[in-house]
């Protein structure tokens, strides 16, 4: 990712007032692009969209992307050269209780999405945010690589694979990479792991879970502690995506690809270790015990093949997960200090920014 390419970039992205929309909206904010975000309220209370004063150095609108007209005119009026899809439902429990709003929202959203983008003239880059889970799931020990086949047992698994299907039907059909210097317009999808980092309070995530079973005083409950995961912080696939855009922008067909942003292997780690770690990490008597209660279906064993984008991106993870870790509960002992959220995030990402590799 190049910093200076952002300054000045008129920047379109859905889904800012949420957990990963807010780090990237501060991000871009950082890095002197022009952005307009489009998304419901903030989905949590507290949450780090309005913690970190997330509106503040950009155009924030109120609004669903179930809304076409409402997010075509949004779009047409932002002018965006640069366009990044994040607003998703993106529970796996939420998404069996509500299991039509979440293909409502994913899929046909997402629809709705690139109808705006086949309306709006100057975008030149748009990447589309997926998830890990958007592939077949095998239980395999291996990493998932981009061709491999889409899938998905749970209703929000499978429309992570619908919206890549979705994504693949308007590529080939309207934005060809064939026929680039026709329509001009190169689409890519991003898949990434599960995303880890401060200002979290989602519900039924670990994270979010944890720091709110300390603030309690209790023990948090775990519900599959062999479960694992290609845990990362959510800074890296955010400049994953950024690197992406960058290449679509700048090289336009030849990126116009899905490509996973995940950690490093060693980091695909089972969930009691993440929360036997943040324990450690966080001191005070924070401690876990297990949940004995009946789950949903959910995946035992998840990892990501992250080759393609370290060989045609340059890209790779810069945070190991034991630095990870560190870093989120600092992050969560400054917002109960009472400490400025919003300084202290653009200082994570500065920091990420200027760091090699831990």
């Amino acid at each position: 990712m190049t910093p200076g390419f952002w300054r000045g970039k008129r920047v379109f992205l859905t889904g800012h007032t949420g957990f990963k929309g807010s780090w990237l909206s501060l991000w871009l904010q950082q890095l002197g692009a022009h952005v307009t975000g489009y998304a419901l309220e903030a989905p949590s209370q507290p949450s780090l969209f309005e913690t970190a004063q997330v509106a503040h150095g950009m155009t924030s609108i109120t609004g669903d992307i179930r809304d076409g007209a409402a997010l075509r005119e949004a779009m047409l009026k932002a002018r965006p050269e640069i366009v990044i899809h994040m607003a998703a439902q993106a529970l796996v429990r939420h998404s069996y209780a509500h299991p039509v709003e979440t293909y409502a929202t994913n899929v046909m959203g997402l629809v709705h999405f690139f109808e705006a983008v086949r309306n709006t003239p100057g975008i030149k880059a748009v990447v589309n945010v997926t998830s890990d889970k958007c592939y077949e799931n095998k239980e395999w020990a291996w990493g998932y690589r981009e061709n491999e086949a889409f899938g998905g047992y749970d209703p929000y698994s499978n429309s992570k694979a619908c919206a890549e299907l979705v994504t693949a039907g308007y590529r080939s059909s309207f934005f060809n990479p064939e026929k680039y210097a026709e329509h001009g317009v190169a689409l890519a999808s991003g898949r990434a792991g599960n995303v880890i980092g401060g200002g979290d309070w989602a519900e039924d995530r670990l994270i979010p879970d944890m720091v709110r079973a300390i603030a309690a005083g209790k023990p948090v409950r775990i519900r599959s502690p062999h479960a694992i995961r290609p845990w990362q912080h959510v800074l890296e696939p955010l400049s994953g995506y950024l690197t992406l855009a960058e290449h679509l922008y700048q090289q336009g067909a030849a990126f116009a690809e899905g490509f996973n942003f995940g950690p490093h292997d060693i980091d695909a780690r089972p969930v009691e270790w993440i929360i036997s770690r943040l324990c450690e990490s966080w001191g005070q008597g924070a401690a876990w015990e297990l949940d004995s209660a009946p789950q949903p279906h959910e995946a035992h064993y998840l990892k990501l093949d992250c080759s393609k984008a370290r060989a045609r991106l340059r890209w790779q993870p810069r945070w190991h997960l034991g630095h990870t870790i560190d870093m989120i509960v600092a992050w969560h002992q400054a917002h109960a200090r009472g400490e400025d959220m919003r300084a202290l995030t653009l200082a994570q990402i500065d920091t990420y920014q200027n760091t090699a590799h831990i």
